[in-house]
């Protein structure tokens, strides 16, 4: 199975200690260039750059149209376009992707997408967690990641841990 990452999930998930949770679900994760140097190079010295830099399971791939990536920054980041793009040429079956304007452009795309949220009930589907509810928690104390009250609670029920 082919799985390209934006940057969101591989720092949020770095920040609470968790970026091996992606290797455990889809064994190896794709990104593009401009993700692998947001993380990597902007990001030097913060979570996530020195795992994204040394991981094995973490592969960079180029864009085959960087002319494509350019158009649609006029509503993504570099990262978020480069991500859409690198999915859309490898017909990944899925992108990890957070943000709503990037889950917008890539479901115009056709590309089934899921964001830290989903691949959290995932590995707690899969029993690679014991409980979502620590991560969740940590990711919004640690790691700023921002959730509303009621996606919160719909999340902790729809894995039965309320």
């Amino acid at each position: 199975m082919i799985v390209v990452s934006n940057t969101s999930p591989l720092i949020n998930l770095a920040v609470i200690g968790y970026l091996d949770l992606l290797h455990q679900l889809y064994g190896q994760v794709i990104i593009p260039q401009a993700v692998y140097d947001e993380i990597v190079i902007l990001g030097a010295g913060q979570p996530g750059a020195v795992e994204v830099a040394s991981s094995s399971w973490i592969k960079v791939v180029p864009i085959q149209n960087p002319a494509m990536a350019i158009s649609l920054q006029a509503e993504l980041d570099q990262g978020e376009a480069e991500a859409v793009i690198l999915a859309f040429e490898l017909k990944a079956a899925l992108l990890l992707i957070d943000e709503r304007r990037g889950r917008q452009v890539a479901t115009r795309f056709g590309l089934k997408i899921t964001g830290l949220l989903g691949l959290l009930i995932e590995a707690k589907r899969q029993g690679l967690i014991p409980r979502l509810k620590p991560l969740l928690d940590d990711l919004i104390t640690q790691a700023s990641f921002w959730v509303k009250a009621e996606l919160y609670q719909q999340v902790l029920q729809q894995v039965g841990e309320i």
